[in-house]
């Protein structure tokens, strides 16, 4: 209801005409912001895995090998954000086009949920050897890969896809629309577009809130990928899952983790939009003329 109520207070607001992003810029400019947030910013996702873990924080490795998985994350980074952000401007500029400025924040939530299930088909088989090495089950990304493709094959990368989307689409829809819309509010308010600092606050802003309210799917997810409980029990689909979390602490439970994640994201969105404008801008000088 905040964010609903945030899309029609700025839907009627002005800003002057932005130059559209070519596709090859938005490519560029998002694999270098994905690569810098996950890179600069993995501690904080191992330790919020771990808290997420059904064996339990100390027991799937504490503060102990912070980086595990490091290599698969920043293999998927790059081309997951890549591939997040050329069809999120590229879809976004045809919609901009084609329906008046009051329909804009719908705009941005369909070019959002496009973008994010395009970079699902990247990012979910990374996040299975990430989360697998972060939760201790493996020691190498090596002997990940080994053991998923010996317990599951190939199907075994993407356990979890359809929580993924179902996680990675609610979180656009709140992060994107306030994250224009902000952009959109300071840019009419000083007169001229928001430099690379101010989106990169309002990209913190926009992502500090949606991580928060989006971590119960957050865990369902995590739970998906490592696979089983803390009895080794394997978890048999979403409503096996939630149903199982629930049973272990009821509603809290669902929000294991939310503290270091609203943390890691409202950091990381900070890096990460200020990142993809501070590329856009040099990479529009060289591709966008």
């Amino acid at each position: 209801p905040g964010a609903a109520l945030f899309f029609f207070t700025y839907e009627t607001s002005k800003m002057s005409e932005q130059k559209e992003t070519p596709f090859v810029v938005a490519l560029l400019a998002g694999g270098c912001a994905g690569t810098a947030v996950d890179v600069a910013l993995f501690p904080i996702d191992t330790i919020k895995t771990r808290l997420q873990s059904p064996q339990g924080f100390m027991a799937a490795g504490g503060f102990k090998g912070v980086y595990n998985g490091l290599a698969s994350a920043a293999a998927g980074s790059a081309p997951g954000a890549a591939l997040f952000f050329s069809t999120y401007e590229t879809s976004k500029n045809v919609l901009l086009k084609r329906f008046d400025e009051k329909y804009h924040s719908g705009c941005y939530m369909m070019a959002s949920s496009a973008g994010e299930v395009a970079a699902c088909l990247v990012r979910v088989p990374t996040e299975n050897v990430k989360q697998k090495m972060q939760a201790g089950m493996y020691k190498s990304t090596m002997d990940a890969i080994r053991g998923i493709n010996s317990t599951q094959g190939f199907s075994g990368y993407y356990v979890g896809y359809f929580t993924t989307v179902m996680r990675e689409i609610p979180f656009s829809l709140i992060q994107f629309p306030i994250y224009e819309g902000l952009k959109k509010k300071w840019s009419n308010w000083q007169g001229h577009q928001v430099s690379p600092l101010q989106s990169a606050l309002c990209g913190s802003v926009a992502g500090g809130f949606s991580a928060a309210v989006t971590t119960p799917l957050d865990v369902v997810k995590t739970r998906l990928m490592l696979g089983k409980d803390a009895q080794g029990v394997a978890y048999k689909g979403t409503m096996d899952t939630i149903s199982r979390v629930f049973a272990e602490g009821g509603v809290a439970k669902f929000f294991s983790g939310v503290a270091p994640r609203t943390m890691w994201i409202s950091i990381g969105g900070c890096v990460f939009f200020g990142a993809y404008e501070e590329s856009r801008s040099i990479l529009m000088n060289v591709f966008g003329k």
